[in-house]
């Protein structure tokens, strides 16, 4: 350091002083001010992306609510449909064995009408051929008896003795 002392000049010193400041001067107006103006856009630039970023964050987040909350009422909505399609089916089911029973009884009572008429039918035309029969028969007997007419006289007395007068 000693040294330093002994072989300073002030002339030279003043000269690097001239020139430092001017070159100080120099690089305030050519490159400290585009440097700082830059770093501050820099700086504006990362604040409003930071800023954005905080926006697309909060966003995210209620889009992710908002899309819970509208799974939650899908859900609810699906549940409702599945039950109501489950009461839906059931009354179907239960109106169907409903109708199947009525039209069951109906077809019972329209075999059971129709077998009674067969029956009645049936019981009409025995007594028809009954009755054909028995006037037949009758006829034949009768044919018999009044061919001969002592049989005549004497069925005549056994009818007359039948009768009682009063």
């Amino acid at each position: 350091m000693d040294k330093l002392i002994e072989d300073f000049s002030l002339g030279l010193f003043f000269w690097q002083l001239v020139l430092f400041i001017g070159l100080v001067l120099l690089l305030r107006k050519f490159a400290w001010k585009p440097i700082l103006d830059s770093v501050g856009e820099r700086e504006e630039g990362i604040r409003s992306a930071l800023a954005a970023a905080e926006n697309a964050k909060k966003e995210m987040q209620n889009v992710t609510a908002d899309s819970e909350k509208l799974l939650k009422e899908a859900r609810a909505e699906r549940e409702a449909m599945l039950k109501e399609a489950r009461e839906i089916k059931d009354k179907l089911i239960a109106d169907s064995k409903e109708l199947a029973k009525v039209e069951g009884d109906k077809m019972m009572k329209q075999a059971q009408a129709a077998i009674e008429s067969e029956k009645k039918a049936a019981v009409a035309d025995i007594k028809s051929q009954v009755a054909n029969l028995s006037v037949e028969i009758a006829e034949k007997v009768i044919k018999e008896q009044l061919s001969n007419k002592d049989k005549q006289l004497k069925l005549v007395d056994d009818l007359l003795g039948d009768i009682k007068l009063n």
